[in-house]
């Protein structure tokens, strides 16, 4: 068996372990709350308290491992080029001929009228 000094040495060890587990597991939960609240925040969904408090437990603000912080970022990214797609769309349609458009269209009509009717 073990002598006392070498099982006190051994629960202290356990200790340290499961004082570290549960840092890494309280960390890794506030993580995971802030992709939910950026996620959250960027589809316009109403927060939960939760994650509020998970991030609490946690002190505070959260820093995001690269590969979460860059998930995050490449969909802010994407919906800001989807704004600008949807602008440069529309500014074009600026540009476009609206009564030379109309014309043709009302012309191919006309000539679907005419082609009907022979037939």
């Amino acid at each position: 068996g073990m002598g006392r000094e070498e099982f006190e040495e051994y629960q202290r060890q356990l200790l340290e372990e499961k004082i570290e587990r549960d840092k890494a597991f309280v960390q890794k939960k506030a993580e995971r709350a802030t992709v939910r609240m950026h996620l959250r925040d960027k589809y316009h969904l109403a927060q939960d308290e939760r994650d509020d408090a998970q991030l609490h437990v946690a002190g505070g603000a959260v820093e995001l491992p690269q590969e979460l912080a860059a998930m995050v970022h490449s969909e802010e990214q994407e919906e800001e080029e989807e704004d600008a797609g949807a602008f440069a769309f529309l500014s074009k349609m600026r540009e476009v001929d609206l009564p030379a458009l109309r014309d043709r269209a009302l012309g191919t009509v006309d000539e679907v009228k005419e082609k009907c009717a022979l037939m």
